[in-house]
């Protein structure tokens, strides 16, 4: 019985992180499109300077976040199976954030794109007895 609780505590776990790092990826991308500045580097003097908006440093802070928890990701699974679930979940969401934030127009292209990634993440982890 305790096997069986460790075991589902550790998935519990496993798809914790895997939300974290989606929210932490999709933070970060719609940050740094919003603070509209990838920063600015220079030398001047032999003095070095990066200049970036707070925003776009926010969301620069959170992607490089996200990377470092997917390096972990790809420790705990196989990453023929994580890859490409944690792509398409991303990909779908970052479809709608620039929709509804971004106001950005979506072509029939793209939705039947998404659907495509949606029903191919659900074959993936279709359970089969």
């Amino acid at each position: 019985m305790e096997g069986i609780v460790e075991k589902r505590r550790k998935n519990i776990m496993q798809f914790i992180l895997i939300g974290v790092y989606i929210i932490l990826t999709i933070s970060g991308l719609t940050l740094m499109k919003v603070g509209g500045n990838s920063g600015t580097l220079a030398i001047e003097n032999g003095n070095m300077n990066f200049n970036i908006s707070l925003i776009s440093f926010a969301g620069l802070f959170c992607y490089l976040c996200s990377f470092l928890l997917f390096t972990r990701l790809v420790v705990m699974f196989d990453l023929s199976y994580i890859m490409p679930l944690t792509t398409g979940i991303v990909q779908v969401i970052t479809l709608v954030v620039s929709k509804v934030v971004f106001k950005e127009n979506l072509t029939w292209q793209a939705i039947i794109g998404a659907s495509l990634v949606i029903i191919g993440v659900l074959i993936m982890n279709w359970k089969r007895d």
